[in-house]
Protein backbone atom coordinates (compact mmCIF):
# COMPACT_ATOMS: atom_id res chain seq x y z
CA UNK A 1 0.00 0.00 0.00
CA UNK A 2 1.13 3.65 -1.04
CA UNK A 3 2.00 5.68 2.09
CA UNK A 4 2.22 9.33 2.04
CA UNK A 5 3.43 11.77 4.79
CA UNK A 6 0.78 14.63 4.95
CA UNK A 7 2.11 17.97 6.73
CA UNK A 8 -0.13 19.67 9.14
CA UNK A 9 1.28 23.15 8.03
CA UNK A 10 0.99 24.02 4.05
CA UNK A 11 4.30 25.90 4.34
CA UNK A 12 6.44 23.46 6.44
CA UNK A 13 7.15 21.73 3.02
CA UNK A 14 8.37 24.81 1.35
CA UNK A 15 10.28 26.04 4.32
CA UNK A 16 12.19 22.45 4.06
CA UNK A 17 13.21 22.65 -0.02
CA UNK A 18 14.21 26.55 0.69
CA UNK A 19 17.82 26.03 1.78
CA UNK A 20 18.57 23.60 -1.39
CA UNK A 21 16.73 26.02 -3.61
CA UNK A 22 18.49 29.00 -2.79
CA UNK A 23 21.78 26.92 -3.04
CA UNK A 24 21.01 25.81 -6.15
CA UNK A 25 19.73 29.39 -7.19
CA UNK A 26 22.55 30.92 -5.86
CA UNK A 27 25.24 28.50 -7.16
CA UNK A 28 24.03 27.06 -10.04
CA UNK A 29 21.20 28.40 -11.61
CA UNK A 30 22.69 32.78 -11.16
CA UNK A 31 26.13 31.48 -12.67
CA UNK A 32 24.73 29.83 -15.34
CA UNK A 33 22.32 32.47 -16.46
CA UNK A 34 25.15 35.15 -16.31
CA UNK A 35 27.97 33.07 -18.00
CA UNK A 36 24.95 32.55 -20.79
CA UNK A 37 24.63 35.99 -20.83
CA UNK A 38 28.06 37.28 -21.22
CA UNK A 39 28.88 35.05 -24.04
CA UNK A 40 27.04 37.12 -26.57
CA UNK A 41 29.31 40.08 -25.39
CA UNK A 42 32.34 41.40 -25.72
CA UNK A 43 33.44 43.29 -22.55
CA UNK A 44 35.89 45.39 -21.06
CA UNK A 45 37.59 43.57 -17.96
CA UNK A 46 38.78 47.53 -16.79
CA UNK A 47 35.68 49.58 -17.49
CA UNK A 48 32.97 46.74 -17.31
CA UNK A 49 31.77 48.00 -20.72
CA UNK A 50 29.91 45.99 -22.91
CA UNK A 51 29.10 45.42 -26.45
CA UNK A 52 26.91 42.71 -27.96
CA UNK A 53 28.33 40.57 -30.35
CA UNK A 54 25.99 37.67 -31.25
CA UNK A 55 27.27 34.36 -31.64
CA UNK A 56 30.93 35.76 -32.45
CA UNK A 57 32.90 34.34 -29.22
CA UNK A 58 31.59 31.05 -30.19
CA UNK A 59 32.52 31.16 -33.49
CA UNK A 60 36.23 32.36 -32.69
CA UNK A 61 36.48 29.30 -30.50
CA UNK A 62 35.46 26.89 -33.33
CA UNK A 63 38.55 28.39 -35.02
CA UNK A 64 40.89 28.59 -32.30
CA UNK A 65 43.85 25.89 -32.82
CA UNK A 66 44.08 25.73 -28.61
CA UNK A 67 40.72 25.37 -27.97
CA UNK A 68 40.04 22.35 -29.86
CA UNK A 69 43.26 21.06 -28.41
CA UNK A 70 41.84 21.33 -25.00
CA UNK A 71 39.06 19.17 -26.25
CA UNK A 72 41.50 16.50 -27.07
CA UNK A 73 43.32 16.37 -23.62
CA UNK A 74 40.49 16.87 -21.88
CA UNK A 75 39.19 13.33 -23.43
CA UNK A 76 42.30 12.04 -23.06
CA UNK A 77 42.84 13.26 -19.25
CA UNK A 78 38.75 12.26 -18.06
CA UNK A 79 38.80 8.37 -19.45
CA UNK A 80 41.99 7.78 -18.04
CA UNK A 81 41.72 9.09 -14.81
CA UNK A 82 38.22 7.89 -14.55
CA UNK A 83 38.94 4.30 -15.46
CA UNK A 84 42.45 4.11 -13.12
CA UNK A 85 40.15 5.82 -10.33
CA UNK A 86 37.14 2.83 -10.67
CA UNK A 87 40.06 0.39 -11.42
CA UNK A 88 42.13 0.96 -8.50
CA UNK A 89 40.11 1.84 -5.81
CA UNK A 90 37.74 -0.79 -6.72
CA UNK A 91 41.05 -2.92 -6.00
CA UNK A 92 41.83 -1.29 -2.93
CA UNK A 93 38.64 -1.60 -1.67
CA UNK A 94 37.94 -5.90 -2.06
CA UNK A 95 41.97 -6.15 -0.50
CA UNK A 96 41.00 -4.03 2.78
CA UNK A 97 37.39 -5.88 2.47
CA UNK A 98 39.68 -9.35 3.18
CA UNK A 99 41.79 -8.16 5.88
CA UNK A 100 40.70 -9.06 9.05
CA UNK A 101 43.29 -7.41 11.75
CA UNK A 102 44.15 -3.74 11.81
CA UNK A 103 41.30 -3.22 9.14
CA UNK A 104 40.33 0.46 10.78
CA UNK A 105 44.00 1.08 10.12
CA UNK A 106 43.96 0.72 6.62
CA UNK A 107 40.78 2.16 5.76
CA UNK A 108 41.92 5.45 7.78
CA UNK A 109 45.25 5.23 6.08
CA UNK A 110 43.56 4.85 2.21
CA UNK A 111 40.98 7.69 2.86
CA UNK A 112 43.89 10.42 4.16
CA UNK A 113 44.70 11.65 0.85
CA UNK A 114 40.88 13.08 -0.07
CA UNK A 115 41.82 15.66 2.76
CA UNK A 116 44.34 17.30 1.40
CA UNK A 117 43.76 20.14 -0.34
CA UNK A 118 44.07 20.11 -4.42
CA UNK A 119 47.04 22.98 -4.18
CA UNK A 120 49.01 20.86 -1.51
CA UNK A 121 48.27 17.77 -3.20
CA UNK A 122 50.46 19.39 -6.48
CA UNK A 123 53.03 20.62 -4.89
CA UNK A 124 53.55 17.42 -3.13
CA UNK A 125 53.37 15.59 -6.58
CA UNK A 126 55.69 18.13 -8.26
CA UNK A 127 58.12 18.08 -4.95
CA UNK A 128 57.98 14.17 -5.84
CA UNK A 129 58.42 14.39 -9.23
CA UNK A 130 60.88 17.28 -10.00
CA UNK A 131 63.17 16.89 -12.25
CA UNK A 132 66.07 17.68 -10.05
CA UNK A 133 65.64 17.14 -6.78
CA UNK A 134 62.57 14.60 -6.66
CA UNK A 135 62.53 10.90 -5.54
CA UNK A 136 61.09 9.42 -8.36
CA UNK A 137 62.80 11.40 -10.79
CA UNK A 138 65.79 10.49 -9.69
CA UNK A 139 65.08 6.55 -10.15
CA UNK A 140 63.83 7.35 -13.39
CA UNK A 141 67.17 8.43 -14.35
CA UNK A 142 69.03 5.41 -12.65
CA UNK A 143 66.78 3.70 -15.25
CA UNK A 144 67.71 5.16 -18.10
CA UNK A 145 64.53 7.66 -18.28
CA UNK A 146 64.95 11.01 -19.45
CA UNK A 147 62.28 12.51 -17.10
CA UNK A 148 61.18 16.17 -17.13
CA UNK A 149 57.92 16.91 -17.13
CA UNK A 150 58.18 20.75 -17.73
CA UNK A 151 59.51 19.45 -21.28
CA UNK A 152 58.21 16.75 -22.09
CA UNK A 153 54.43 16.74 -22.61
CA UNK A 154 53.22 12.85 -22.19
CA UNK A 155 55.36 13.17 -19.23
CA UNK A 156 53.46 16.15 -17.71
CA UNK A 157 50.04 14.44 -18.83
CA UNK A 158 51.02 11.01 -16.77
CA UNK A 159 52.11 12.92 -13.63
CA UNK A 160 48.81 14.90 -14.04
CA UNK A 161 46.44 11.53 -14.01
CA UNK A 162 48.68 10.01 -11.55
CA UNK A 163 48.05 13.11 -9.09
CA UNK A 164 44.66 13.47 -10.15
CA UNK A 165 43.38 9.35 -9.42
CA UNK A 166 45.82 9.85 -6.16
CA UNK A 167 43.46 12.29 -4.81
CA UNK A 168 40.03 10.87 -5.72
CA UNK A 169 41.17 6.76 -5.30
CA UNK A 170 39.90 7.57 -1.34
CA UNK A 171 36.78 9.09 -2.21
CA UNK A 172 35.72 6.06 -4.63
CA UNK A 173 37.27 3.74 -1.71
CA UNK A 174 35.04 4.54 0.70
CA UNK A 175 31.58 3.53 -1.63
CA UNK A 176 32.95 0.69 -3.08
CA UNK A 177 33.87 -0.74 0.78
CA UNK A 178 30.40 0.25 1.95
CA UNK A 179 29.15 -1.75 -1.32
CA UNK A 180 31.14 -4.79 -0.68
CA UNK A 181 29.91 -4.44 2.95
CA UNK A 182 26.47 -4.43 2.46
CA UNK A 183 26.70 -7.95 -0.48
CA UNK A 184 25.54 -11.21 1.57
CA UNK A 185 28.26 -13.40 2.43
CA UNK A 186 26.05 -16.21 1.25
CA UNK A 187 26.07 -15.58 -1.98
CA UNK A 188 29.91 -15.29 -2.15
CA UNK A 189 29.66 -19.35 -0.32
CA UNK A 190 27.14 -20.32 -2.43
CA UNK A 191 29.03 -19.41 -5.41
CA UNK A 192 32.52 -21.30 -4.34
CA UNK A 193 30.79 -24.25 -3.23
CA UNK A 194 29.42 -24.41 -6.79
CA UNK A 195 33.14 -24.29 -8.16
CA UNK A 196 33.23 -20.45 -9.07
CA UNK A 197 36.87 -19.53 -8.40
CA UNK A 198 38.11 -15.89 -7.33
CA UNK A 199 37.49 -14.27 -10.62
CA UNK A 200 34.41 -15.79 -11.44
CA UNK A 201 33.02 -15.06 -8.43
CA UNK A 202 33.70 -11.31 -8.93
CA UNK A 203 32.60 -11.25 -12.06
CA UNK A 204 29.22 -12.96 -11.69
CA UNK A 205 28.33 -12.04 -8.30
CA UNK A 206 30.41 -8.96 -6.58
CA UNK A 207 30.49 -6.97 -9.43
CA UNK A 208 27.16 -7.12 -10.48
CA UNK A 209 25.65 -6.11 -7.03
CA UNK A 210 28.71 -3.32 -7.24
CA UNK A 211 27.00 -1.76 -10.60
CA UNK A 212 24.83 0.81 -8.94
CA UNK A 213 28.24 2.38 -6.89
CA UNK A 214 29.75 1.52 -9.75
CA UNK A 215 27.68 4.02 -11.86
CA UNK A 216 27.31 6.83 -9.28
CA UNK A 217 31.55 6.69 -9.25
CA UNK A 218 31.44 6.78 -12.51
CA UNK A 219 29.45 10.13 -12.59
CA UNK A 220 30.82 11.37 -10.21
CA UNK A 221 34.28 10.77 -11.40
CA UNK A 222 33.62 12.52 -14.53
CA UNK A 223 32.32 15.78 -12.97
CA UNK A 224 35.83 15.50 -10.81
CA UNK A 225 38.09 15.47 -14.01
CA UNK A 226 36.24 18.28 -16.11
CA UNK A 227 36.12 21.08 -13.00
CA UNK A 228 37.79 19.61 -9.71
CA UNK A 229 41.27 18.96 -10.64
CA UNK A 230 41.54 22.57 -11.56
CA UNK A 231 43.75 22.78 -8.34
CA UNK A 232 45.92 20.80 -9.31
CA UNK A 233 46.86 21.53 -12.67
CA UNK A 234 47.47 25.39 -12.28
CA UNK A 235 50.22 24.15 -8.86
CA UNK A 236 51.42 20.96 -11.23
CA UNK A 237 51.95 22.45 -14.77
CA UNK A 238 49.69 25.49 -15.53
CA UNK A 239 48.28 23.52 -18.74
CA UNK A 240 51.58 23.16 -19.97
CA UNK A 241 54.08 22.55 -21.43
CA UNK A 242 52.84 23.74 -25.08
CA UNK A 243 49.51 23.12 -23.87
CA UNK A 244 49.44 18.93 -23.60
CA UNK A 245 47.64 19.42 -19.51
CA UNK A 246 45.28 22.45 -20.73
CA UNK A 247 41.80 21.18 -20.14
CA UNK A 248 38.91 22.87 -20.81
CA UNK A 249 37.98 24.30 -17.17
CA UNK A 250 41.83 25.32 -17.18
CA UNK A 251 41.18 26.87 -20.49
CA UNK A 252 38.09 29.22 -19.04
CA UNK A 253 40.39 30.52 -16.44
CA UNK A 254 43.23 31.16 -18.81
CA UNK A 255 41.50 33.27 -21.10
CA UNK A 256 39.18 35.04 -18.62
CA UNK A 257 41.69 35.68 -15.86
CA UNK A 258 44.54 35.53 -17.72
CA UNK A 259 43.64 37.08 -20.98
CA UNK A 260 41.12 39.30 -19.59
CA UNK A 261 38.93 38.16 -22.63
CA UNK A 262 35.38 38.11 -20.37
CA UNK A 263 33.27 36.98 -23.30
CA UNK A 264 35.16 34.39 -25.02
CA UNK A 265 35.65 33.02 -21.80
CA UNK A 266 31.55 32.72 -20.61
CA UNK A 267 31.34 30.91 -23.91
CA UNK A 268 34.11 28.51 -22.83
CA UNK A 269 31.81 27.66 -20.12
CA UNK A 270 28.66 27.65 -21.59
CA UNK A 271 29.82 24.93 -23.79
CA UNK A 272 31.87 23.21 -20.79
CA UNK A 273 28.26 23.45 -19.04
CA UNK A 274 26.46 21.89 -21.98
CA UNK A 275 29.30 18.91 -22.34
CA UNK A 276 28.52 17.82 -18.93
CA UNK A 277 24.57 18.04 -19.09
CA UNK A 278 24.77 16.09 -22.36
CA UNK A 279 27.36 13.35 -20.55
CA UNK A 280 25.17 13.15 -18.00
CA UNK A 281 21.82 12.71 -20.20
CA UNK A 282 23.98 10.11 -21.84
CA UNK A 283 25.09 8.11 -18.82
CA UNK A 284 21.63 8.06 -16.98
CA UNK A 285 19.61 7.47 -20.05
CA UNK A 286 22.56 4.62 -21.52
CA UNK A 287 24.46 3.51 -19.04
CA UNK A 288 22.11 3.21 -16.04
CA UNK A 289 19.72 0.83 -18.29
CA UNK A 290 22.44 -2.20 -17.77
CA UNK A 291 22.34 -1.24 -13.70
CA UNK A 292 19.95 -3.94 -11.49
CA UNK A 293 19.17 -1.80 -8.34
CA UNK A 294 17.76 -5.40 -6.85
Amino acid sequence: MEKRVYFRNKWLPYLLLAPQLAVTLVFFIWPAYEALSSSFFVQDAFTGAQRFVGLANFKSLLGSDTYLNSFKVTAVFTIATTFLTLAVSLYLAIKAHKVLRGSRLYQAILTWPYAVAPAAAGILWVFIFNPNVGLVSNWLEALGVNWNFNVHGPQAMTLMIIAAVWRQIAYNFLFFLAGLHAIPASLLEAAAIDGAGPVRRFWTVIFPLLAPTTFFLLVIDIVYSLFDTFGLIDAITQGGPGNSTNILVYQVYRTGFVGLNLGNSAAQSVILMGLVIILTIIQFRYIERRVNYQ
